[in-house]
């Protein structure tokens, strides 16, 4: 059973909804093309957890929900250029150190690599193969760098274990 205010909250935000999330729609289409509509939805479901909040006067309910479009843009763009930043800064580290193993070596350390967890593989690979510091992959993936050792360590120790001490070395 609901209470008579929820259900006008309800009612406030499907009309608030229907009306502004075209308009949402077309400004970040404007902006940033075809991720928009999951960004209206994140909108839609910002002020739906935020409908206590939401003004009782259109207008400035309308330009309330223009604002958390517009920080939502603002972190959608950010995220966008972090991304590029290190698509580009991989593409770099891989062609400065573009090192390929050969032989049965070679497919030994890819099969064990493979085998290990995506996490604990990511280390590996990006330590070993593309040359970042544990601590770079920290801010890489965001997370602390203990996280970061912690795995290393894990996935130096299953390695080690799986790998014959002729292959190894090499490696590690």
């Amino acid at each position: 059973m609901r209470c008579r205010a929820r259900d006008g909250d309800e009612q406030r935000f499907l009309d608030i909804a229907g009306e502004i999330g075209p308009e949402l729609l077309r400004y970040f289409q404007r902006r940033i093309g075809s991720d928009a509509p999951g960004l209206v939805a994140e909108v839609m479901v910002t002020v739906w957890r935020k409908r206590a909040l939401l003004p009782s006067e259109h207008e400035n309910a309308r330009m309330w929900c223009f604002g958390i479009a517009r920080n939502l843009l603002r972190n959608f763009t950010r995220g966008e250029r972090r991304r590029s930043e290190l698509s580009s800064a991989l593409r770099a580290t891989v062609s400065a150190t573009d090192v390929e193993l050969d032989g049965e070596e070679a497919v030994a350390i890819r099969e064990r690599i493979d085998k290990l967890g995506p996490d604990l593989a990511e280390v590996v690979t990006l330590t070993h193969w593309e040359g970042f510091s544990l601590a770079e992959i920290a801010r890489l993936q965001g997370v602390p760098a203990a996280t970061v050792r912690g795995r290393y360590r894990r996935a130096r120790l299953a390695l080690l274990s799986a790998l014959s001490t002729d292959v190894a070395p090499t490696l590690l």
